[in-house]
């Protein structure tokens, strides 16, 4: 299996560090409003790296953090926390308003069939964790405190941009633009590790106590601390969007390396954007689009999901509600023929097919070319309308292949029986087709559609189903 490693901008083969094991790290929600589908396409694609994963073998363990606290409306030190603003906006508490989207949240990846991760780790409840590391820094001499707050020195870290390999001149200019509150930070571009409850902060609902006294964590410090906590450091991928890279996931890999001297995690992967016209969707902006949304529009949450499987996920994609509406085709397509499968007397103890090896090969390769699932769903759809294949090596192969795509398809239910008066119909014109009668076969096909139905001609025999 090959992945492109942020790291080192490359493909590279993958090599867990334990056999049979992956450790995986997934950036997850700041809960303080509802996910839009931008983020959504981020958690599809996490989601199809880890069944991936499974399929090659593998044995995964996926952790992903919940942000509840810290996060402020800039990436750098600026702006307003959002769990507080949040609950401002809906006159709630910071801890109602991060209960009730992370109940959100997991229902948005239930609906998509995005699996539940291992762990779903608050950042809350890793406070001393993250003390812990803090203290870490500050022993290792990378961390330094002021009367506001404790920053990360960016200036004693080596490699502190080959992430985002930016030059850190263009990552000072742009910190410069930021209100910079504290006149005692050493250099614009130094990250905060805990905010202490004073000036700005000094009514900050959410606070706990620390060796440098009352107040809450940074932002970035938390994935630090959790994945550390329950994966071990090094541990084997970490994902999240492309908008992670430039702060906050160099941030967090300083910070990580700073604390322990060795690596974070050895192969970094990132989706891109969803974008809305030329700009990425985003929560403040007109946009921002819910997976509730597009349901109340009438499409099947699934229908997006296909739709964002269409893509790689390292090709920026556009939205548009016609795009989704083909794909919601397409899945109506592919649910009618696996009813129709499902419906025939299938032979069970046939041996498959040298067709049905070839196309779980390409199906596994199409995986294992860094996630290629547009690839992938054209060996499906390359499978479905086969006319060699019999009806049960079609099925056997899309209900292997749904365990990666996650459309629901064995959750299709059977067909109902066609009338008999159509069943019959159907017998006569293979009787009329198999002695050579095209011209009466043909008359009963059209007799046949006209009662509702077709007649779909298999090597095992016709197959009927509803128009």
């Amino acid at each position: 299996m090959r992945i492109f490693n942020t790291l080192t901008r490359k493909k590279e083969i993958f090599r867990p560090l334990k056999k049979g094991r992956v450790g995986l790290y997934t950036c997850g929600p700041t809960v303080y409003n509802y996910a839009h589908i931008g983020n959504l396409r981020t958690y599809i694609f996490e989601d199809v790296l880890e069944r991936a994963l499974e399929h090659e073998g593998y044995a995964v363990r996926r952790v992903m953090n919940v942000t509840d606290v810290g996060h402020l409306t800039s990436d750098a030190d600026a702006g307003e926390d959002k769990l507080e603003k949040g609950a401002k906006r809906e006159k709630k508490s910071p801890w109602d308003i991060a209960k009730f989207y992370t109940k959100a949240f997991i229902a948005d990846l239930g609906h998509l069939n995005i699996k539940k991760p291992d762990v779903l780790a608050p950042a809350t409840k890793f406070i001393p964790e993250q003390i812990k590391l803090i203290e870490q820094l500050f022993s290792r001499g990378y961390a330094y405190e002021t009367p506001r707050a404790i920053y990360f020195d960016v200036s004693k870290f080596k490699g502190y941009m080959r992430l985002s390999r930016q030059k850190l001149a263009e990552k000072s200019v742009r910190a410069r633009t930021e209100v910079v509150e504290d006149p005692q930070k050493r250099n614009p571009h130094d990250f905060a590790l805990w905010f202490k409850r004073v000036g700005r902060f000094k009514n900050h609902i959410m606070h706990w106590a620390s060796p440098w006294g009352v107040g809450f964590p940074g932002w970035h410090v938390e994935c630090s601390a959790i994945s550390s906590a329950l994966l071990g450091q090094p541990f084997d991928i970490h994902t999240g969007g492309i908008d992670h890279i430039a702060v906050h996931h160099t941030n967090e890999m300083a910070q990580s390396e700073g604390a322990y001297g060795r690596p974070l995690a050895k192969y970094w992967m990132h989706g891109e954007f969803l974008l809305m016209g030329k700009g990425k969707m985003a929560k403040s902006g007109s946009s921002f689009i819910t997976l509730a949304d597009i349901v109340k529009k009438g499409f099947d949450p699934l229908a997006y999901r296909l739709f964002v499987l269409g893509a790689h996920y390292r090709t920026p994609l556009t939205f548009s509600y016609e795009a989704l509406h083909a794909a919601e085709n397409a899945l109506a397509k592919m649910r009618r023929t696996v009813s129709m499968l499902k419906s025939e007397k299938i032979n069970k103890t046939r041996t498959p097919n040298s067709s049905s090896k070839i196309y779980m090969r390409k199906f596994s390769e199409a995986l294992a070319d860094d996630l290629n699932t547009p690839k992938a769903l054209a060996v499906l759809w390359n499978v479905l309308d086969d006319m060699a294949l019999s009806p049960h090596d079609k099925l056997s192969l899309v209900l292997s292949f749904d365990k990666v795509v996650a459309l629901g398809l064995k959750d299709i239910k059977k067909l109902p029986p066609a009338p008999l008066t159509v069943q019959k119909l159907a017998a006569e014109r293979e009787l009329y087709r198999r002695h050579k009668q095209f011209a009466q076969a043909d008359a009963l096909r059209v007799k046949i559609g006209a009662l509702g139905y077709s007649v779909e001609d298999t090597p095992e025999g016709p197959v009927v189903h509803p128009l």
